[in-house]
């Protein structure tokens, strides 16, 4: 059984994923061990961590997900912290995961942003990627208020707006975190198209049964998006 946590790494891949949460310096000890928890003992194959900082007037807000692959699973742990009193000496860490099995896993896509595309260069890294990944059947709307392309006009055309399918969606940027998280972040996504291809080619017996909600009948689910 693996434990990347209290105790000595099992694995080189756990080391890592150790050294990740570490360097990521957000309440490591506590997600390391919400992480072990969710794994139950299952090998990590590929791993994502990814911090996020936002502002809000006076107020800083942080929070962590990490994704974690196995042979089997694709286990989500997403941590927020929140200021209870005004002298920031009372916090509490809210904690949720889950557990995606990889065979219900419908699609991983991945958005790049390239700079100067004129110039571009085999050897140039993409400076922004955005990973989402969809399992449930979910759909994201984004609208916005339509027009007909007259500026003088002011009538109202309602909305237009784009659909996406996620369950989650992890924005990483060259500009904020580096080119090596970027790079990180794609190598996961890589090891999670493999593993659920290769799931998808030989599903587990019993699998043949298995239904997925039908297309938009959990609309908005993007709970992980940041």
């Amino acid at each position: 059984m693996n434990s990347f946590g209290a105790g000595a790494p099992a694995n080189t891949t756990g080391r890592d994923l150790e050294a990740s949460l570490q360097r990521a310096g957000f309440y490591p000890r506590l997600v390391s061990d919400v992480v072990n928890d969710a794994l139950d003992g299952q090998d990590c194959l590929a791993h994502l961590v990814h911090v996020e900082t936002h502002f809000d007037r006076t107020e800083v807000h942080r929070h962590i997900t990490v994704l974690v692959l196995t042979e089997e699973m694709l286990v989500i742990t997403h941590v927020d912290d929140q200021q209870l009193d005004d002298a920031g000496e009372q916090i509490v860490a809210q904690v949720s995961t889950e557990s995606v099995p990889v065979r219900q896993i419908r699609s991983v896509v991945l958005s790049y942003t390239y700079a100067q595309p004129q110039d571009y260069k085999p050897s140039d890294p993409a400076r922004e990627l955005t990973v989402s990944i969809a399992w449930s059947g979910g759909q994201r709307i984004e609208l916005l208020p339509a027009s007909c392309g007259d500026p003088n006009c002011d009538a109202d055309h309602g909305y237009t707006g784009t659909t996406a399918q996620e369950d989650i969606a992890l924005r990483i940027s060259a500009e904020a975190e580096g080119l090596q998280a970027v790079a990180d972040a794609k190598s996961f996504a890589r090891a999670l198209r493999a593993v659920n291809t290769g799931a998808t080619a030989a599903p587990h017996a019993g699998a043949a049964g298995l239904k997925f909600p039908a297309l938009g009948q959990r609309m908005g689910r993007s709970h992980y998006r940041r």
